[in-house]
């Protein structure tokens, strides 16, 4: 992944310097307003990762210690790892081989009476089946974080990704399609949510220290709970402005480039790429080839098209197989540990052009005869 970062954005976050307002302030209140609206969401609370956003939602549906929340292994180890930051057990569940995301089925084999919620991921953007679990957890009784890391102008039954989510976590990591360098937000359509989210972000404080130096009166801030720093500056926040307003051409030109891959790929035996959900759209964030009966194994797949040139990464991780989760015992994840040993991540970028997609290919093709 390589950013599409230019002069524009370099102009945004000088004026923000030039401004003296570095710190959250009007650019982070304006880029809140502007990508909640983008994704169809209420409100936006702008963080300092996606991480943090994730942290801060397991304590705004009161996760903790004794809890379970079940999350897919195959997914960026934060996903987990959040969990672990209330005190809470992470349940690891298997995911389906075509999109890579939690079903409502593969939620249910896990879930028990100590389940108080769900994260569950936009895989690579590729939206979950979001109508099916909503209404599903709702049904139990359990909250449903949605981690969209990666899917910031992917859609679900004609809508953003975020339309609907009773929380939702977003990442501007360099490697997502729009990015602050790093940062994140969390959406919420629920007003009181989001007042307590700004509360949380910033050390419990009961008014923003934006509002306080606005202010033409001395205001004496309280604490109210215990919180913590998870602010953006008002620099990212000019860039994500700029990056925003790419978003739409950005997703345009990445379908544009999948869909010339996947008539590449089509007559390459042994290769399954991703592809969108009958109920929706994937910005492809990540354009990955699952290995289905191919001649070469993986690894050695990667091997060749480096020494071609290719820079192609392994497939998602799987959290309960790394070194941190040694002591968890899930069970069976067959499909997780399936796609993270038989899949690789083909180059998808604003720089790529027919001719190194050709290139790509014909690597791939190679090793197939």
């Amino acid at each position: 992944m390589i950013p599409d970062l230019g002069e524009e954005e370099a102009q945004a976050a000088a004026e923000a310097i030039r401004s003296g307002w570095v710190a959250q302030g009007p650019r982070v209140a304006r880029f809140e307003q502007e990508f909640a609206a983008a994704v169809g969401a209420g409100h936006g609370v702008a963080v300092s990762s996606c991480t943090t956003g994730l942290h801060l939602a397991l304590v705004l549906l009161d996760i903790r210690p004794g809890d379970e929340v079940v999350v897919p292994s195959l997914s960026f180890i934060a996903t987990a790892n959040a969990v672990r930051y209330v005190g809470a057990t992470p349940v690891f569940a298997d995911v389906e081989l075509a999109t890579g995301n939690l079903t409502v089925e593969t939620v249910d084999a896990v879930r028990t009476e100590r389940t108080r919620a769900v994260i569950a991921v936009h895989q690579g953007g590729v939206p979950f089946d979001t109508a099916a679990l909503r209404k599903a957890t709702d049904g139990w009784g359990i909250g449903l974080v949605e981690d969209a890391a990666c899917a910031a102008g992917s859609t679900a039954y004609g809508a953003p990704a975020g339309t609907g989510a009773r929380v939702a976590a977003w990442s501007f990591h360099p490697r997502k399609l729009i990015t602050t360098g790093e940062g994140g937000m969390v959406t919420v359509d629920d007003a009181e949510a989001a007042v307590r989210l700004k509360r949380l972000r910033e050390h419990g404080m009961n008014v923003s220290a934006a509002d306080r130096h606005a202010a033409k009166q001395p205001v004496l801030e309280a604490y109210l709970e215990t919180a913590f720093n998870y602010r953006m500056t008002d620099i990212q926040a000019a860039v994500g402005l700029v990056q925003l307003g790419k978003l739409a051409g950005l997703v345009a030109q990445r379908r544009q480039l999948a869909a010339r891959y996947q008539e590449l790929l089509a007559d390459i035996d042994g290769l399954v790429p991703v592809r969108d959900p009958a109920y929706g759209q994937t910005n492809y964030q990540s354009f990955w080839v699952l290995l289905d009966g191919f001649r070469t194994g993986r690894d050695e797949v990667l091997t060749e098209l480096a020494a071609k040139g290719v820079s192609a990464r392994r497939g998602i991780m799987a959290a309960h197989l790394e070194p941190a989760y040694a002591d968890v015992t899930p069970g069976p994840l067959p499909v997780t540990e399936r796609i993270t040993r038989e899949s690789l991540i083909l180059p998808l970028h604003h720089k790529l052009t027919h001719e190194d997609q050709d290139h790509i290919v014909g690597v791939l093709r190679s090793l197939a005869n």
